[in-house]
């Protein structure tokens, strides 16, 4: 137990990233959280609000809960009270620690807007911080409290995400979209303030870190204002796109509802 919670540091050689024991490890907690979201979204289908509600609440005091015991034990075991600085909500899988506890207690536009924001992002956020995180599984063993902690906050959000699809919950709605992206954008501005501020990488807006920001970062030869422009914008661009998919899907849906009746 000393060693999967890495007091006194981690003894174990990691596997590395992309290695079968990283890529066994993700694609199982992956398979596990759509095959929980497929099935209780299937079976809340055609439940009342309330009632689809439930499943989100548990997500947000599991996930949140899985969160605050991590920066805890950080901090224990870095004996370093401060440590917490280094664990702000200030990723992008990071922003549904906020918007899944929004999605679940709130009611009307708010909710609204917090369930397009896990919709949108909460899967991306469980691929990226799953296989895509050569940031973590290059650094601490597949098996250990650093990943295995990370792995279920990231599958939490990409349950929320395919959750809220299936069951029903989503809204797109296009007079939403201009203040969901005033909101990330002020995420940005906060996460790379913290950055220069702490230092830090919060968002990888300095540098990619092994994750596949490093192609933005090479793209522009790690140039310092270039760079963290490029991932917000580009974060924005997916936000948007995402939108526009969604929206001529629902049009079809609707073209061809109409036809049928």
């Amino acid at each position: 137990m000393k060693e999967f919670f890495g007091f006194g540091g981690y003894q174990r050689t990691p596997e590395g990233y992309m290695s079968k024991e990283h890529l066994i490890f993700v694609i199982s907690m992956l398979a596990v959280m759509a095959a929980l979201a497929v099935i209780l979204g299937v079976k809340n289908k055609n439940k009342t609000l309330s009632q689809k509600n439930d499943a989100l609440i548990v997500s947000a005091f599991l996930i949140d809960g899985f969160e605050l015991f991590k920066i805890v034990l950080l901090c224990f075991r870095s004996e370093n009270a401060m440590n917490w600085i280094y664990n702000l909500p200030l990723f992008l899988c990071s922003l549904q620690l906020i918007t899944i506890p929004v999605a679940a207690f709130t009611k009307g536009r708010t909710k609204n807007i917090a369930l397009d924001f896990v919709f949108i992002f909460g899967l991306l956020g469980a691929v990226l911080g799953t296989i895509a995180a050569g940031n973590n599984y290059s650094s601490y063993p597949v098996l250990s409290f650093d990943n295995v902690v990370s792995a279920i906050t990231h599958c939490i959000s990409g349950f929320c995400c395919i959750y809220i699809g299936v069951s029903g919950m989503i809204s797109m709605e296009r007079k939403n979209v201009w203040i969901e992206c005033l909101i990330f954008a002020f995420f940005c501005a906060l996460a790379y303030i913290a950055d220069i501020l702490i230092p830090y990488n919060y968002m990888f807006m300095i540098r990619g870190d092994g994750t596949p920001y490093d192609l933005v970062y090479d793209l522009v030869n790690g140039n310092a204002v270039l760079y963290p422009i490029l991932v917000a914008f580009s974060l924005i661009a997916y936000m948007l796109i995402f939108y526009a998919v969604a929206q001529m899907i629902r049009k079809t849906q609707k073209s061809k509802t109409a036809k049928n009746n």
